[in-house]
């Protein structure tokens, strides 16, 4: 497959999104969702996202928008690449099947489209705090949390490379 077939396979519409869950939810695999800015790639993420999808065998990522990324005010210049680049670099990952962009705060109206089986952070999370929580609760499936890989995040590479 052509990467350029691949991105149009991997990268859907928000309004897609559901449908496009729904028809891979027909595999009888469990689906997995987890969100995040994903601005500049490293092992940590690589880890962290195959482990994920090896809880359920389907992996959809919600994609902070440029904008959305913004709003945590990580800095003025962060994010550091584009949506569309940063979508592409995911949709090159075996481990993630499906890659759909929200631009509020928070990913909670993707997760009640999504209606994810698993819900996953990042180990700084407490999965009672974790936004959808209530959600995927609410229909039977379960919050988890994967570890951080240690020396490993994207804020401070942006250091490292500044310093």
């Amino acid at each position: 497959m052509s990467f350029h077939k691949l991105l149009k396979s991997k990268i859907v519409g928000l309004n897609e999104v559901s449908r496009y869950v729904n028809s891979l939810r027909l595999t009888g695999k469990k689906v997995v969702f987890t969100n995040g800015c994903f601005d500049i790639l490293h092992t940590g993420h690589v880890q962290y996202l195959t482990q994920a999808r090896d809880l359920g065998g389907i992996l959809v990522v919600g994609l902070n928008t440029d904008a959305s990324v913004k709003m945590q005010g990580k800095g003025d210049d962060r994010p550091i690449n584009n949506e569309d680049n940063r979508a592409k670099v995911l949709a090159a990952l075996g481990c993630v099947d499906v890659i759909t962009f929200f631009n509020e705060e928070t990913p909670l109206e993707l997760i009640k489209k999504v209606q994810p089986d698993i819900l996953v952070k990042g180990g700084d999370y407490v999965p009672e705090k974790i936004v959808g929580y209530d959600v995927v609760k609410a229909r039977g499936g379960e919050v988890l949390t994967i570890p951080f890989v240690e020396g490993y995040s994207t804020t401070s590479l942006v250091q490292k490379l500044k310093g």
